[in-house]
């Protein structure tokens, strides 16, 4: 009988173990057929999240800031990357899509009019050299990415006159890629007024020149507002000193004598703030918060999460400080999220077109 009772536990046992592989093995085959995507200039993950949101998988992420690091670990228990300029194209892992909010730098041109003036060709290399963009066109030519997503300032479409973009744009086309851009504002997904460059590219050499991909993000049934993203209960370090409110106040009341739109902003509890930007840490002037008969307060690390479109599930390692660094430069979550999606839809479709045009041959 007990010989009987161990070969039934250990046929249980052995079951058990048996059902555990099995779903392993059919988990890494979903895994396998998501799109992948890398990560570059990664920041605390905003990117990662969307795309992860989206139904994609991350494969490679790459961040130089170490506190961006920290938070990254945290949230995704893996540390990215170092310096891009020294990591080889080519040990980067194959990719769906490449991802990146590449840092804004204007180009020499001084290089490029020589060798125009002698009558020599120039590329992107010639173009892009010294600028953080030349990783991204670099780490495009050797992984030949199926689509892009980059993401920049809005004003990086006026940098320079112009000429700034007008190399941006042309370097992508070179490389291979239709190319789409826009200006996209996520006030419809958070309760802040943040507009950003979104450029997006799909393959030429793999789907053709006649890709036709469009920004139609949805409309959401619930605009969000300030007061949405308030905590109830908040510490009163998070109130502005006495001398600090007096300065904010004399220099608003200076510019506004002088014409000038300069100043603190005390964002409506109904309405949306102004835009969350990496000074935050500073004062906290451009996003206050009114309280009745005391001095305004700035939003907590958590807020400005909030703010971005963040999850309350998002774990925030570091000092406020770099917290408020961190989600001024990140991204709007959800509105990426729609970006991601579209991506992908297209992908899809681009991949189905072509399944087809297999068949028929």
């Amino acid at each position: 009988m007990a010989r009987r009772a161990r070969i039934k536990t250990r046929t249980k046992n052995q079951d058990g173990v048996q059902r555990l592989l099995w779903d392993f093995v059919v988990s890494e085959q979903a895994k396998s057929r998501l799109h992948s995507f890398i990560d570059l200039f990664a920041g605390i993950g905003g990117m990662r999240l969307a795309f992860e949101n989206a139904g994609a998988r991350c494969v490679y992420s790459n961040e130089w800031d170490k506190y961006c690091q920290q938070t990254y670990f945290a949230n995704f228990g893996e540390i990215p990357d170092g310096d891009i300029t020294k990591v080889r194209a080519d040990t980067i892992p194959d990719c769906d899509i490449l991802v990146g909010g590449f840092p804004c730098q204007p180009f020499s041109i001084a290089g490029v009019s020589k060798k125009k003036s002698m009558g020599r060709a120039t590329g992107f290399e010639d173009k892009t050299q010294g600028t953080l963009f030349f990783d991204v066109c670099r780490i495009l030519k050797v992984k030949r990415p199926k689509a892009f997503l980059l993401e920049n300032v809005k004003n990086l479409r006026s940098i320079d006159k112009g000429r700034t973009f007008e190399v941006i744009l042309s370097s992508l086309s070179e490389l291979g890629y239709q190319v789409f851009d826009d200006v996209l504002d996520g006030r419809r997904f958070v309760p802040q007024h943040r507009e950003r460059l979104v450029i997006v590219g799909f393959d030429k050499e793999r789907y053709g020149d006649d890709i036709g991909f469009r920004f139609d993000l949805p409309t959401p049934t619930h605009i969000p507002v300030t007061k949405d993203i308030l905590l109830t209960d908040v510490d009163d370090k998070y109130a502005l000193s006495d001398k600090l409110w007096t300065y904010l106040q004399n220099y608003a009341e200076k510019h506004k004598k002088a014409g000038n739109g300069f100043g603190y902003g005390i964002a409506p509890l109904d309405g949306q703030t102004r835009t969350l930007s990496a000074r935050y840490y500073k004062d906290g002037s451009e996003i206050l918060i009114e309280r009745k008969g005391k001095n305004p307060r700035r939003l907590t690390p958590r807020e400005c999460a909030r703010l971005q479109g963040f999850p309350d599930s998002f774990i925030i390692p570091v000092s406020d400080t770099q917290a408020y660094k961190q989600f001024g430069n990140s991204v709007v979550v959800p509105l990426m999220t729609e970006v991601a999606k579209l991506i992908l839809k297209k992908l899809r479709n681009l991949e189905e077109s072509e399944s087809d045009d297999e068949f028929e041959e």
